[in-house]
């Protein structure tokens, strides 16, 4: 392309048929909005300029996208889709040509918007040959190749309905051209109570005898928008395994590709390998033999060399190290650091924690705001108690010390290096280096003790007084 391009994204709808407080463009795919993936192919064409017509929920739609490339025009009142491109081409020089592209139409390919640019003819629309048809506008075309008209479902005869050739609605033309002919639109919207089509304009271009040419997409499911959860359902598929796809081609080991959801950018090493079900969001870092259980889930995440990952961890804004092992069932929320060759278990959770070198935290265990030393050993059930109720503090824990199963470390508090804290200790004071340390009331035996007997029930008055209800019996409502 030679002549400036300006790209126009239909965004103004609400997408009733959504269900959802949610604007249909912002709705999620891939972890981001619909729009989001619309504006991004745009960008790959270098166009002059990007206008986006919104409506429904404006400012959000606005917010959401915002960006130094973008002209926002506002559609305060819905008049159909030629009335939204004209007003995205008013007071524009007519110069160059216009791309119209929907912002519900998340994943059209590169090679579909080339196909539309690159055509000889005036007017190019974009179209789709599909298995069924029904629900969109037929392309009649004469001769092959040739767009005559577009005709709408409801208006197509038992032949036309027959054609399986369909509109996507995408298009592309001179923008002086362009104006001119939503301009002869306009005036037959006012023949149709003030509903403005932009289809019209493919009327106009033949009215004037200028050529209209069909770009047909060898992709049709990624061209056909979205307009319900069900779509949106099978878009997010084809995002996943376009994703999947790209992943497998440069290395990665999937052990299912249509059970592996990227919700961002994965960047990785040799022989890694992701197992079935894992969900990837916003930038992930795997480096080299790295082992990603079932079920996990990472966010913003560094797994470094031989690192393992076990079955339904939730990592988020972390840095796990080389040859660590996490999980399973971990949680590592922000903050949590592992470095080489640490431990944690299953139902561990750390945040805002280091867990120095071979440092291990088996299982059933908290360690919030916590530095934990090389070769420490954190017991089933300990817990640092980092915040007061108003604020957080720290637990320092060094090297090679042993803490026992079921202590609570009151920060802030500090464990020297080689100390063993007793098991079921409640640590508020610092524990010297190389000592045990323990806080525990003594064991004591009672062999004048006697279990309590169940006595004898009296009659209740009221029959139905819970009182009344057998031994082993419940009382309550069934639901």
């Amino acid at each position: 392309m030679t002549a400036a391009l300006h790209v126009v994204i239909l965004a103004a709808g609400k997408g009733t048929r959504m269900r959802s407080a949610l604007p249909k463009v912002l709705q999620p795919l891939g972890g981001r909005p619909m729009l989001s993936h619309v504006l991004e192919r745009a960008r790959l064409l270098s166009p002059a300029r990007i206008s986006v017509v919104i409506g429904h929920q404006a400012d959000r739609v606005r917010a959401s996208v915002a960006a130094d490339d973008l002209r926002f025009v506002e559609q305060a009142e819905q008049k159909g889709t030629g009335h939204a491109v004209s007003l995205a081409l008013a007071g524009q020089e007519p110069a160059g040509r216009v791309l119209v592209l929907y912002g519900d139409v998340p994943l059209i390919p590169p090679e579909d918007l080339e196909a539309c640019l690159q055509a000889s003819a005036d007017l190019v629309v974009l179209g789709a040959e599909v298995a069924d048809p029904r629900g969109y506008g037929r392309l009649v075309e004469h001769p092959p190749g040739h767009l005559e008209r577009i005709v709408e479902e409801r208006d197509a005869d038992t032949a036309q309905q027959r054609i399986r050739r369909i509109n996507t609605g995408i298009l592309s033309a001179p923008a002086a051209h362009l104006k001119r002919w939503l301009a002869q639109g306009e005036a037959e919207a006012d023949r149709r109570a003030g509903e403005w089509y932009l289809t019209d304009v493919v009327a106009a271009a033949r009215a004037e005898g200028r050529p209209v040419a069909l770009a047909i997409s060898a992709t049709p499911e990624a061209v056909l928008g979205v307009n319900d959860r069900l779509q949106l359902a099978g878009q997010e598929r084809l995002f996943q395994r376009g994703q999947a796809e790209r992943c497998l081609r440069a290395g990665l080991a999937l052990t299912d590709p249509g059970r592996f959801d990227l919700r961002g950018q994965l960047h990785f090493g040799e022989d890694c390998l992701v197992d079935l079900n894992v969900i990837l969001e916003g930038t992930v870092r795997l480096g080299d033999r790295v082992r990603i259980g079932p079920g996990c889930r990472l966010r913003d995440v560094v797994v470094e060399d031989d690192a393992q990952i076990d079955a339904y961890s939730v990592l988020e804004s972390c840095v796990v190290g080389p040859g660590c092992r996490v999980g399973p069932f971990a949680r590592l929320r922000p903050g949590a650091q592992l470095e080489a060759g640490a431990a944690v278990g299953n139902f561990v959770e750390m945040k805002n924690a280091t867990l120095g070198p071979g440092a291990k935290a088996n299982h059933l265990t908290y360690l919030g705001d916590a530095e934990v030393g090389p070769r420490a050993n954190i017991g089933a059930g300990t817990i640092t108690c980092n915040y007061d109720g108003a604020n957080k503090h720290r637990t320092r824990i060094g090297a090679d010390a042993f803490i026992g199963s079921n202590s609570a470390l009151v920060a802030p508090v500090t464990v020297g290096d080689g100390a063993t804290i007793g098991a079921g200790t409640v640590l508020t004071r610092d524990a010297p280096s190389g000592v045990l340390t323990f806080s525990r009331p003594p064991q004591q035996t009672r062999s004048d003790w006697e279990r309590p007997r169940r006595t004898a029930r009296r009659p209740a008055d009221d029959p139905g007084d819970p009182e009344s209800s057998p031994p082993g019996t419940d009382s309550g409502t069934d639901l």
